[in-house]
């Protein structure tokens, strides 16, 4: 994980998903199977909720700054319980927020430079949630009972180091397989963890990696410590790297790369910058590199052509081609997730408020204070009209925004 702006933070996405058929939210927001949600792009297709809402439940699930997924009505999360150092996979009613079971197994609390805790968010594909945490323990777990399908320390099996704020990329699921960012890119099989294919050793490594399709090719981006690779997906040869920064300026590379159609945004903290970035046949072209949106603690989002994200501690909306169109001081580093038509902001002084999607100018539409403890890392998912948002220091809150409320 990443303090101040050097702690890396696996943020992401929180979410819910309706169990009662009188409750049933609509198709297009019915889940959120993993971190950064189906599209794997943080942005929700749902558009019939309302900007205000009012508390639903609220819980503890232990430090961390993982986020959360839900599917068939169950919500599936991790936290780290310091008394007993223990890390959880925890499974609760999405509704309610009651446990219907935990897994809980030992582990290091990894609190340098900040309180520490969970820092990756598990994946539903499936009977089956998939979750890794920042030593490298690897489980596949019965998405009903939360018995233990399998379990591999990847580690131990396939060389790699856990870099300094520990593995905090999230479990891809490509097909039948899963792809992991840990320096190497790891592709193992669903059914029992055996290795398909790795890369090279790409240097340090906290940011889940990027599906996109290249002129037809399925590949995944990865930021790591090395810059930007591009892997063809079915094998994992490498297509092209790109040394995005150098060395100390480009700080850790925490920041999901952002697809934009065929090519990615891709940032760091604290000097690296952002840049934009296409595929030629041979070669990686920059379109274009500045420092207007440097993300680190949590990637952008892209809606309707403009991203929006958290410079430092600075809320911007900025356009494909780099140029800022607006920002807000004063809300302290967060996350953001986006809809098609607002902007979920979860800001560092523990308030959620929803902006309005526009590039004109930064106009608020709501604004509920949920929060007096913790870092605001991870980001706030909306899912059937209800929001969710999580503290490092450990609680979870869900919020009911369904238009009929």
């Amino acid at each position: 994980m990443q303090a101040s702006t050097f702690i890396l933070s696996a943020v992401s996405s929180l979410l819910f998903v309706c169990a009662a058929a009188a409750d049933e939210p609509s198709e297009d927001g019915a889940s959120w199977p993993q971190w950064h949600g189906p599209a794997r792009n943080g942005v929700s297709t749902e558009t019939d909720w309302t900007p205000g809402g009012k508390a639903l439940w609220e819980t503890e699930v232990g430090l961390g700054y993982s986020s959360v997924v839900v599917q068939d009505g169950r919500l599936y999360t991790m936290g780290y319980n310091e008394e007993f150092a223990e890390d959880l996979v925890w499974c609760l009613d999405a509704l309610t927020g009651e446990e219907v079971w935990v897994h809980p197994y030992p582990a290091k609390i990894w609190n340098e430079a900040h309180r520490g805790g969970t820092v990756n968010t598990p994946t539903v594909e499936g009977d089956a949630v998939y979750s890794l945490n920042r030593e490298g323990n690897l489980f596949r777990l019965d998405a009903e009972t939360g018995e233990v399908l399998w379990h591999v320390n990847i580690t131990e099996e396939h060389g790699v180091t856990p870099p300094r704020w520990g593995f905090s990329a999230s479990p891809v699921v490509h097909g039948d397989r899963l792809i992991l960012n840990a320096g190497k890119v790891l592709c193992l099989s669903q059914e029992d963890g055996a290795l398909q294919w790795s890369s090279k050793n790409y240097g340090q490594a906290y940011a889940t990696p990027t599906p996109l399709e290249l002129r037809g090719k399925q590949v995944v981006a990865v930021l790591n410590g090395g810059g930007l690779g591009v892997l063809d997906a079915a094998d994992g040869t490498e297509l092209y790297t790109h040394g995005f920064g150098s060395g100390q300026a480009r700080g850790v590379t925490a920041s999901a790369p952002v697809a934009i159609d065929e090519t990615v945004f891709v940032s760091s903290q604290p000097a690296g910058g952002g840049a934009r970035l296409a595929f030629g046949e041979d070669e990686v072209e920059v379109l274009w590199e500045n420092k207007t949106l440097v993300t680190g603690l949590s990637e952008a989002v892209l809606v309707d052509g403009h991203l929006y994200g958290f410079d430092n501690e600075v809320l911007k909306c900025v356009d494909v081609d780099g140029n800022e169109k607006w920002n807000r001081r004063g809300i302290g580093a967060g996350a953001v997730m986006g809809t098609p038509d607002r902007i979920l902001v979860m800001g560092g002084d523990g308030a959620l408020t929803v902006v309005a999607a526009s590039p004109e100018e930064y106009n608020e539409l709501s604004r509920a204070e949920l929060f007096d403890t913790g870092k605001l890392w991870t980001k706030p998912i909306l899912v059937g009209g209800v929001i969710y948002c999580r503290s490092s220091d450990g609680g979870l809150i869900a919020r009911d925004h369904r238009s009929e409320q």
